[in-house]
């Protein structure tokens, strides 16, 4: 969890049932409704962000990434004549 002073508040509108369910979630966890959430909350967008930042790859999905960097990049006739004429 982010370490850091608890300043900032956090409100949310739920139906019964879902605040029932998350009750009974925080319970058997033995933790508070606040704990339960952050925790879930913070243990979501890390992996929600992980898997924008960091990708795996096999031996050949590797190697094939690395050639696609190290190619040199392609004539684009048509685009650089746009990009000189403007049509």
């Amino acid at each position: 969890m982010l370490a850091s002073s608890k300043t900032q508040r956090v409100d949310l509108r739920i139906s019964p049932a879902a605040k029932e369910m998350i009750q009974a979630a925080a319970q058997a966890q033995d933790k508070t409704v606040s704990e339960f959430l952050l925790d879930s909350g913070l243990t979501s967008a890390a992996e929600t962000l992980a898997d924008r930042r960091l990708f795996i790859l096999d031996d050949a999905q590797w190697q094939a990434f690395q050639a696609a960097l190290d190619a040199l990049p392609r004539a684009r006739p048509r685009l650089a004549r746009l990009m000189k004429t403007g049509r």
